[in-house]
């Protein structure tokens, strides 16, 4: 595939780019990802199609260059970030749309998918900023956690989801995996919080109320979900990270 295949770029993430692709996308990880990374987001697309989520609909995974990537459906729209952050009077109306897309998600069963700790642990023991004893630590308190089985997005932030309420696409389905939902909002916590942590406040707010979950509940993730993030090569995001990696929940 030559570059004349392609159009312009749409988005740019840390992972991959978006570029126009006729009527649908071309996203393309970065080389610095591996083959494996398209044909496993492409394999949770596949398996999450018969739920019919607000998600793209895969139809090709295919090499550009030295880059592997997925041809999909295209969501159209801006991210719900953008709005968010322009329009402050928005923000409920963001969040309650963003409550209803998660929560739809969670009703589906993520059986055929990696656990949620399983991953969690893998990246905790992979954490450069972690010495051994809280490593340890963080691995024990992890294991008395509920392993659950709903299917969880595992990257659910408004940046991730584009449109207008109602009108809405889910993208970036990479780090899909069965868990317990409590997890997953806490996931989104922590990728909200760094940039904007009054939203992601009342974004677990707003999903406790509507989902009949304890704040405790959600927050006793957080001492795991921040030491996994770690492993991400998210620098600014370090000394934060680790004192939430310390905290009970009471203490944000």
């Amino acid at each position: 595939m030559s570059s004349t295949d392609i159009g312009d770029l749409l988005g740019t993430g840390k992972e991959a780019e978006v570029y126009e692709h006729g009527a649908l996308v071309l996203k393309l990880y970065r080389v610095t990802a591996s083959k494996g990374a398209a044909f496993r987001e492409a394999a949770v697309l596949a398996l999450i199609e018969p739920f019919g989520l607000p998600a793209p609909k895969v139809s090709d995974v295919r090499q550009h260059g030295d880059r592997w990537g997925l041809v999909m459906t295209r969501a159209c729209g801006q991210p719900f970030a953008d709005a968010m952050i322009s329009q402050p009077a928005l923000i409920p109306k963001y969040l309650d749309e963003m409550v209803r897309l998660h929560r739809q998600i969670h009703r589906q069963s993520g059986h055929a998918l990696p656990g949620l700790k399983a991953r969690l642990a893998s990246n905790i023991r992979h954490a450069p900023s972690l010495n051994t004893a809280h490593r340890e630590r963080l691995l024990r308190g992890l294991d008395t956690l509920p392993n659950g089985n709903v299917l969880c997005h595992g990257d659910f932030h408004p940046w991730n989801i584009l449109g207008s309420p109602g009108q809405a696409m889910v993208v970036d389905w990479l780090d899909a995996c069965a868990g317990s939902p409590a997890a997953d909002v806490c996931r989104t916590y922590v990728l909200i919080r760094h940039a904007e942590p009054e939203i992601a406040a009342c974004y677990v707010e707003t999903y406790a109320r509507a989902g009949g979950l304890a704040l405790g509940d959600i927050f006793a993730w957080l001492p795991f979900v921040a030491a996994a993030r770690l492993a991400e090569g998210v620098s600014k995001e370090e000394d934060e990270l680790i004192r939430m990696a310390d905290a009970g929940w009471s203490d944000i």
